[in-house]
């Protein structure tokens, strides 16, 4: 084992855990006043589920090395069979099953941004824990585990994902419609104005989920190495020209650029450089993040043309920024693989494969996971309940004291 190796990994176990926090202040920060504590609160309960149960048993159903290509199997459950001096690679197993752990947390908290406003707690907190067990727990074996017996999109089929552009991002954004289209809309979606209430907290949130995303990426080298070193660079100038695709889109649709269009843009680069950070070269990384701004600023508005009330844009941004990348690493992969490159359709159509089935079988189980939960214990708030604010009725608190404010100000006025 190597030292090097293990404090990078730990230290990047670090960042990704930071990514939720950091996703809760950028979703909390895109919803009303009236429900930001509960949209913070869909995060935070990832964080105390999903650990639990990846200990228990999904660390052994995602790796344990007596499973198969669609399953990893038993030996691993409560971590069984993994000591001190336990290797995977270079680094201890403790250190990998803490790295991975991370990962599952992000993505089921990802999911929530596509029903804010209008789910129970009590019943996304049932989602999440049956949701990482059948659907992520499989999807990351699929995809992470490149043992003997590891996963038939790693192993078998070959298709490049370098952190989780199909395990987590299509995952996620395939999930959020599927629950999306269970729970409807929102009471007033199209009609009343659902405005971001705190921007700053949008913009902090980016920040925090980019500088967590260098463990994400850079730590899924598994090393201290030049190609964590590669997958920096490449997540870095990704991002940034994302981050002008998308303004640019807004500033020829609207002859504006937003606050929210920058931190959506540096979301989406994260998101359609996570699977291809280790195929492409920095130059590669440049043109892939401003297609992926392009795209992603275009298709949130895919919602208002199909109906369907993705309340923060899951759908437009972790969906589409996770197809744009997977796919294009079919394109613009360095050395012998990509289009461009080696002049071969292959990996493309490898790519193709990997993004497909994992939406599907994400949308599928979603689907039906959802509708179980609302035909048992009902998923959706009452519409009086949803209008009153949802942080009142399910935690009994609400985010500001909006009497004191407004008697702070009458007292200083006078009034």
């Amino acid at each position: 084992m190597d030292t090097g190796d293990t404090a990078w990994i730990l230290a990047s176990s670090a960042l990704v855990l930071l990514m939720t926090p950091g996703l809760a202040f950028f979703y909390g920060g895109m919803v009303r006043s009236k429900t930001v504590l509960n949209m913070m609160m869909m995060s935070f309960i990832a964080l105390a589920i999903v650990p639990v149960l990846w200990v228990l048993f999904g660390y052994s159903l995602a790796f344990s090395p007596d499973g198969n290509q669609f399953l990893g199997g038993f030996e691993r459950i409560g971590l069984d069979g993994i000591g001190l001096e336990t290797a995977y690679g270079t680094i201890p197993e403790y250190v990998f099953v803490a790295f991975q752990l991370m990962f599952a947390i992000i993505t089921v908290a990802l999911i929530s941004g596509a029903i804010a406003d209008r789910a129970k707690f009590a019943a996304w907190a049932l989602f999440v824990t049956i949701w990482v067990t059948v659907v992520y727990f499989p999807v990351a074996h699929w995809v992470f585990d490149f043992g003997d017996d590891g996963g038939w999109i790693a192993t078998k089929l070959e298709a490049l994902d370098f952190a989780g552009g199909t395990a987590v991002h299509i995952n996620a954004g395939a999930a959020g419609l599927a629950l999306a289209l269970v729970l409807g809309k929102r009471v007033g979606w199209k009609r009343d104005p659902m405005r971001p209430h705190n921007l700053p907290f949008v913009l902090l949130g980016a920040g925090l989920l980019w500088f967590g995303w260098i463990g994400f990426n850079a730590g899924s080298a598994v090393g201290a190495n030049g190609l964590a070193g590669l997958a920096l660079v490449n997540t870095t100038v990704a991002t940034g020209a994302a981050i002008l695709g998308w303004l640019l889109v807004e500033s020829i649709r609207d002859k504006k650029a937003t606050s929210l269009g920058g931190a959506s843009g540096a979301v989406a680069g994260l998101v359609a450089i996570t699977p291809a950070a280790g195929a492409l070269t920095p130059v590669g990384s440049i043109a892939l993040g401003v297609i992926a701004g392009v795209l992603c600023a275009l298709a949130v508005g895919l919602k208002y043309k199909f109906g369907y009330d993705d309340s923060l844009d899951v759908v437009g941004v972790h969906l589409v920024g996770g197809l744009v990348g997977t796919l294009l690493i079919g394109f613009l992969a360095s050395g012998d693989v990509g289009l461009f490159y080696g002049g071969d359709l292959e990996q493309l159509w490898k790519q193709a494969v990997a993004a497909f089935v994992v939406l599907a079988y994400s949308f599928v189980l979603t689907f039906i996971i959802g509708k179980l939960i609302d035909v048992t214990i009902g998923f959706r708030i009452s519409e009086e309940d949803e209008v009153l604010g949802i942080d009142q009725v399910e935690h009994l608190e609400t985010a500001y004291d909006e009497a004191g404010i407004i008697g702070g100000s009458a007292l200083k006025t006078g009034v």
